[in-house]
């Protein structure tokens, strides 16, 4: 099975590999994460950011498969029990295709909006859980228990600790193919790092007991320390955008007003049933979840743009017609003035006219370039540095010791658009 793809090229899955992944991407599961924008509304920014889900599911597994050829290279010194076989080989391709296959509309949006959502982890445990879906009926048809064992892979719970970490860590697959694939995507360079050296710089390391993967001498360094560079310049410049947030201000608005409706007896029409479910704190069937794609969602704005509440119809029309919201930043040393600056803007708004808790937001974009274990466990990545005692990756690189833990805000203020100059003039006061 060979497939061409804009950031690795030619991905060729053979053997046991093109079986597992064949299998898998025939389920209705995965054909759906098509629908499902990685980005989510990132493509208002940046108009080449319309890849799927999908694509960087591929991505994903395609460095695993990488991953597990350095695995191989290196694992002579592993106990035996410790070494990949073709069980967990098999096991990881499938958790590293299917790692995001519980993720809604939106992308991660969508769970932040909605009151009660569950997590696109928990969503993901459930589908491959569920006999009744596609996903878990070809997992089993290759190994008895194979879905649950998959499952905790992707939770942390897994036999081979290092390859559940390299799923889901401090870097792992996912992040590996995201940053390549997210910068190729929007036209950025940010995220750009060195994929083939990185993976040849690995090796094991035993950290009190357990075997990690770690990163080999000072030449493994440099790829690293862009890899964790990349992921945090992806997110000053691309995943925080301004207009991003702008645009998620005013999705978060739109599916509060929704709740109103459908609070008051009104809802609007088309309904998803997971906006009612919320609403009304309701549980929402696996279906009803699985029937949700970015398409719905947009079906459901145009219809609403159309709709009888003016409200609703307002804000859905400017999200359709890209009328986003504007942004004022704020000093970030100074968290005593935001919620005044929020206080003044309101008013502003509500003078004019409109609902300044539908319109008006106190938006902190939060980050953290590099976080690493403080509490003495194997977690984490570590250095091996020959003639030197094991380090954690944080005090063996200046760079990354210097980001270590380090929590960045940047904080703004969204309103609508036509109160620019007097909230502008409001913030010099509030600010001065």
């Amino acid at each position: 099975m060979i497939l061409r793809d804009p950031v690795h090229g030619l991905i060729a899955f053979e053997g046991m590999a093109e079986r597992v992944i064949r299998a898998l991407l025939d389920t209705r599961e995965v054909q759906r994460l098509r629908r499902v924008r990685q980005l989510g509304l990132a493509s208002l920014a940046f108009p080449g950011a319309e890849h799927t889900r999908f694509s960087h599911a591929i991505g994903t597994a395609h460095v695993m498969q990488g991953l597990q050829r350095r695995i191989d290279a290196c694992s002579d010194e592993l106990p035996a029990d410790q070494k990949l076989d073709d069980e967990a080989r098999a096991e990881g391709l499938a958790a590293a295709l299917l790692h995001d296959l519980g993720h809604g509309p939106f992308s991660h949006l969508f769970e932040e909006v909605l009151p009660h959502a569950k997590h696109h982890e928990q969503w993901t445990q459930e589908i491959l859980l569920d006999p009744s879906t596609e996903v878990h009926q070809a997992l089993e048809s290759f190994s008895a228990g194979m879905a649950e064992r998959v499952t905790g892979l992707l939770s942390g719970n897994y036999r081979l600790g290092y390859l559940s970490q390299s799923v889901s860590g401090t870097l792992d697959v996912d992040r590996a193919d995201y940053l390549l694939r997210d910068s190729h995507m929007t036209g950025v360079r940010y995220g750009l790092y060195d994929l083939d050296w990185l993976l040849q710089a690995l090796t094991f390391a035993c950290v009190n007991g357990r075997w990690v993967l770690a990163v080999e001498g000072r030449k493994g360094l440099p790829p690293a320390e862009s890899f964790f560079l990349g992921r945090h310049f992806m997110h000053q410049q691309v995943y925080h955008h301004k207009a991003t947030r702008a645009a998620e201000a005013l999705v978060r608005a739109i599916f509060m007003r929704v709740s109103e409706l459908i609070s008051d007896g009104s809802p609007p029409d088309p309904l998803l049933p997971a906006f009612r479910a919320a609403a009304l704190g309701e549980s929402l069937s696996l279906d009803e979840y699985l029937r949700m794609d970015d398409a719905e969602l947009l079906t459901c704005l145009g219809a609403w743009e159309r709709g009888a509440d003016p409200t609703l119809a307002e804000l859905s029309k400017r999200l359709r017609s890209r009328r986003l919201p504007k942004t004022v930043p704020l000093p970030e040393e100074r968290p005593d003035l935001w919620d005044e600056a929020l206080a003044r803007a309101k008013e502003i708004v509500a003078a004019g006219g409109l609902r300044p808790d539908l319109t008006v937001w106190l938006d902190i974009a939060e980050d953290v370039p590099y976080s690493e274990p403080t509490d003495g466990s194997s977690d984490g990545m570590w250095v091996t540095l020959r003639h030197q005692p094991l380090q954690r990756l944080g005090d063996a690189s200046f760079l990354l010791g210097e980001l270590r833990n380090k929590r960045i805000e940047r904080p703004r203020l969204i309103f609508p658009g036509e109160f620019r100059d007097e909230v502008v003039a409001a913030m010099h006061r509030v600010l001065d």
